[in-house]
């Protein structure tokens, strides 16, 4: 049986610091963030659809997400900020699952900056 814990704290709270620690330790650790710039990166599974729901001009000259610019959005709008939260975060929701299937060991942490948000 594996143990899954969610960790989670604001900016500069030692989310990282900690997950480090646990990963050298042998347990598996599961960064959401790094999956969702991972989705958001240049060719990343979000891509598409944040060009097809938002327009070409909220994605970098490689093809990324334009995180500054988007971010400005969101924060102004909503209905925006819903709208990306429900693209990206089922596939964070997928990955994440697929990666506790794999893990191994006894625990896995989840690292997640806005578990309780």
């Amino acid at each position: 049986m594996t143990y899954i814990v969610g960790l989670t704290g604001g900016i500069g709270s030692g989310k990282s610091a900690a997950a480090q620690v646990f990963g050298e330790l042998g347990t598996t650790v599961i960064d959401t963030d790094a999956l969702a710039h991972a989705l958001t990166g240049s060719g990343g599974a979000a891509i598409e659809p944040i060009r097809a729901a938002f327009g070409a001009d909220y994605l970098t000259p490689d093809g990324a997400l334009d995180r500054a610019r988007m971010r400005e959005l969101v924060f102004a709008d909503a209905a925006k900020k819903r709208l990306l939260e429900s693209m990206l975060h089922p596939m964070i929701r997928s990955q994440t699952s697929t990666l506790v299937q794999a893990a191994r060991g006894p625990y896995v942490i989840l690292m997640i900056p806005l578990l309780i948000e």
